[in-house]
């Protein structure tokens, strides 16, 4: 159960954000910028993660709600660096892990939809689509190295999913940054099966703690 001070998580991404056009950029996935077209497909890549990052917020307010608690929010830090996080009151385990794991349900979810639908993205014309699911790796990649450290505002959301399934967080880090890393492959050209479903079994497995978190 979480400390009674404890107020639950939905750390925000928005700083993750920034760090994924940055790294986008420094990759190459963004066009370099030689023309009006190179210009407009790179706002559109970052509009594509900006989508990510409503997606990912909004799954944990309708999880809030969906358990009967409102939203908050509250001005943390990382470091020197402020930003914003969507909390809530303190709740029982199960709801906590649920609340917490939303937004990366809600990733992984579009991710393999992506994934599936469009098996050749890499190779398509679609930023948007890009920018999206370059989005969701980064963050849960982000994400993961704070679990592992055990770093960053106590309001991050793998804390919130180790308090309420009762583990480790570098054990949350790992089911968060096995996706990242399989969905990656996927994108690159990784197309054998035991590629995807290793992909999607990890995705499972993570969602199944709440059998876990609600004993």
């Amino acid at each position: 159960m979480a400390p009674a001070d404890h107020k639950g998580c939905n750390l925000s991404t928005v700083q993750l954000l920034r760090l994924a056009a940055v790294a986008l950029t420094c990759s190459g996935a963004v066009p370099a910028i030689a023309s009006a077209q190179s210009l407009m497909d790179t706002a559109k890549l970052i509009g594509g993660a900006a989508a990510g990052l409503a997606i990912h917020e909004s799954a944990h307010v309708a999880a809030d709600f969906a358990n009967g608690v409102a939203p908050g929010v509250k001005k943390v830090t990382f470091g020197p660096i402020p930003f914003f996080a969507i909390t809530h009151d303190p709740v029982s385990p199960g709801r906590e892990f649920v609340i917490s794991s939303a937004g990366f349900w809600a990733q992984h979810a579009v991710s393999e939809y992506l994934l599936t639908a469009r098996p050749q993205l890499r190779d398509e014309h679609a930023p948007v689509l890009k920018g999206l699911l370059a989005f969701n790796v980064l963050t849960s990649a982000g994400y993961s190295v704070a679990a592992f450290a055990r770093i960053g505002p106590d309001e991050r959301d793998t804390r919130g999913m180790a308090l309420g399934a009762r583990v480790d967080e570098p054990v949350i880090g790992a089911l968060i940054l096995a996706p990242a890393i399989l969905d990656s492959a996927r994108y690159f050209g990784a197309r054998r099966g035991w590629v995807v479903w290793a992909s999607r079994a990890t995705k499972i497995a993570g969602a199944l703690l709440v059998v876990r978190a609600v004993r």
